[in-house]
């Protein structure tokens, strides 16, 4: 997802500038650019690549402005190079334009003012808009009115950010399906596509909604609605997490940092949501309808990526425990193929970040349905909890690398509470079982940090040693299945080796035809319901000459002979296997990718969040 960060006060904007695009290069780039106005000119200065690129290309650079935007591109129309890297302006370099989004229509646009006489300098669909607004620009004579006239006219996603040397006091904003946050400070205000960008000049912000448009100056901003033009009332709102919480914190990589936080972001999801002595769960963001989904038809979840792969492990918790049939959906097959939808639905949308565009399309088109929709995110105060009936936050903390750790496993848990809140409520499970499940529960920190510690320098080993294949398998029944589906997407995100997740029984029908003395498969079997058939499993990949790599309980004599390396990890609820199983999983894609010299934090091709389609 594509980065956008402006300011405007009495400061040197360009520093700010710069630091807010580094704050926000975590979420996926292929090159970065800054405008400013000084002097009433328009300065603009892009580059294809890394933010430390453009710093460089900078490096003397000691004009002053006190007001500027700049933007970290994920390419979509056009190369990744210096010409379509973003800022973008009009015919008379008057409008400088930064946009995270697509411009669907840009085309016919493109066309109709290629006839008014205006010249395209590059391939992209944002550099329409800036001549689009130049257009009404010269009959408004009014930034922000030129603005909402144009975007009166466009088809797609959008968040914008504009500023104009006729009118160097002011920039204007708007969203909408990708993110916006205005930062409010004192005699100067910022804007973001992430309070990470802004975090160490403010707290107070505002979150920009779909269909808004937005004039910011020093000393103050308004907002209106696209549409009828009227102003809307905005609540500024506190960033709760800290400056230090998206930092490295000494650790290599985000991602090493946030693996290890999981002790940490597990208790954090589970903090004041258990009931001991009831043996149940309580979800403060689920009081108001806690009896639909006690009483609903079924149950629906909705993500995408690594948020789909905890709903199908969801759906195991909840069918076996509340004994609701479940759904789980891709939010981009979903929204797109009329789903059936009854009013005693329940559908859940699973996402990170909360800005995932399927998944928020997805919801759109749930609610429109009459379906309860219920958000399970971890950014407070995103597009998906916003527009949800109601939710429950993970609260894992900031998740800095593109390869979803930490999240994951508090997806888990927030699931397992839901499906031991619901269980209890129905009557489903007994209080001595809840009692049960709630002590688990309060043991997988522990648990956590124990895997870590225990198996990292076995992992980093097997790593090595394995570093130079080309595929992997992976294999897990029952609730392990989803586990090995996401080891295998771990691998291909940071490794870039292709791997593939199945189920174990499955292999026999296609895959088994892969598997020889250099085909790594990575078999998770802890000793629950399914433990003996996948002992099978693995007879028919050794006798086959397969190199097996076991995720197994610490009693397991007999997967030993079996297998060529054996991580172990303590024994829990079946259901809450999956917690423990997939941390091998993450640290091993994590070795492998180091160990290949590839960007573990940033990989290639990849985004943060997808707020495209």
């Amino acid at each position: 997802m594509c980065g956008i960060i402006g300011y405007i006060g009495k400061k040197n904007a360009l520093p700010i500038l710069l630091e807010g695009l580094r704050r926000v290069e975590y979420r996926g780039y292929d090159s970065a650019g800054v405008a400013t106005i000084s002097e009433d000119k328009l300065h603009v200065t892009k580059k294809a690549g890394k933010v430390a690129e453009l710093v460089e290309l900078m490096d003397g650079n000691n004009s002053s402005s006190e007001i500027g935007i700049g933007h970290t591109r994920w390419a979509t129309h056009g190369i990744p190079n210096d010409i379509n890297a973003h800022p973008h302006w009009d015919c008379n370099q008057e409008i400088a334009i930064i946009h995270n989004g697509i411009i669907e229509n840009f085309s016919s646009i493109k066309t109709k003012l290629q006839r008014e006489g205006h010249q395209f300098e590059t391939e992209t669909d944002t550099e329409v808009l800036a001549h689009l607004i130049e257009r009404f620009y010269q009959k408004t004579n009014d930034l922000y009115s030129a603005v909402r006239l144009s975007l009166l006219e466009v088809k797609g996603a959008y968040g914008l950010a504009i500023i104009s040397t006729r009118e160097p006091d002011k920039i204007i904003v708007a969203r909408k399906g990708s993110p916006l946050v205005i930062g409010i400070g004192e005699g100067e205000n910022f804007i973001a596509s992430d309070a990470a960008a802004i975090i160490d000049h403010t707290r107070q912000v505002v979150y920009l909604e779909d269909g808004e448009v937005a004039e910011i100056r020093r000393d103050g901003f308004f907002t209106r609605d696209l549409i009828h033009d009227e102003e809307i009332d905005k609540e500024i709102e506190e960033i709760t997490f800290d400056l230090e919480q998206i930092e490295k914190g000494g650790y290599e990589h985000f991602m090493l940092k946030e693996i290890h936080e999981q002790p940490e972001s597990i208790r954090n999801t589970m903090r004041g949501r258990l009931l001991e002595e009831e043996g149940t769960a309580k979800l403060g963001g689920l009081d108001s309808v806690v009896e639909k989904i006690v009483n609903a038809r079924r149950i629906i979840l909705v993500g995408c990526g690594t948020s789909w792969h905890a709903g199908l492990v969801g759906e195991y918790m909840l069918e076996q425990y509340a004994q609701i049939p479940v759904e789980v959906e891709y939010a981009s097959e979903f929204r797109y193929r009329n789903p059936i939808l009854y009013k005693d639905d329940v559908v859940f949308f699973i996402s990170q970040s909360g800005e995932t565009f399927d998944t928020a399309a997805a919801l759109q088109e749930a609610k429109q349905r009459g379906a309860t929709c219920l958000g399970i995110c971890n950014v407070v105060g995103s597009t998906i909890p916003r527009a949800s009936n109601s939710g429950v936050y993970i609260h894992a903390g900031p998740e800095i690398g593109v390869a979803s750790t930490k999240a994951f496993t508090s997806q888990l848990v927030a699931l397992a509470l839901i499906t031991l809140m619901i269980a209890r409520k129905k009557k489903t499970i007994r209080k001595d079982e809840g009692q049960q499940i709630v002590k688990e529960l309060l043991s997988l920190p522990e648990k956590v940090a124990k895997v870590i510690e225990a198996t990292t320098s076995q992992v980093r080993y097997i790593a090595e040693e394995f570093s130079d294949a080309t595929n992997f398998l992976y294999l897990g029944r029952g609730y392990n299945f989803p586990v090995a589906l996401e080891g295998a997407l771990k691998l291909k995100e940071i490794s870039y080796i292709h791997a593939e997740g199945y189920p174990a029984a499955e292999m026999k029908h296609g895959p088994i035809a892969l598997i020889d003395h250099n085909m790594p498969v990575v078999c998770i079997a802890p000793k629950d319901s399914t433990y003996e058939k996948v002992l099978s499993n693995i007879q028919e990949v050794r006798v086959r000459n397969g190199r097996i790599i076991a995720v197994a309980n610490h009693d397991d004599e007999e997967i030993s002979k079996l297998s060529e390396h054996v991580i172990r990890i303590p024994q829990t609820l079946d259901f809450l296997a999956p917690i423990l199983s997939i941390i091998p999983l993450q640290l091993l894609s994590y070795y492998m990718a180091v160990k290949r010299g590839c960007n573990v934090d940033m990989p290639r091709n990849l985004a943060k969040s997808v707020t495209v389609e």
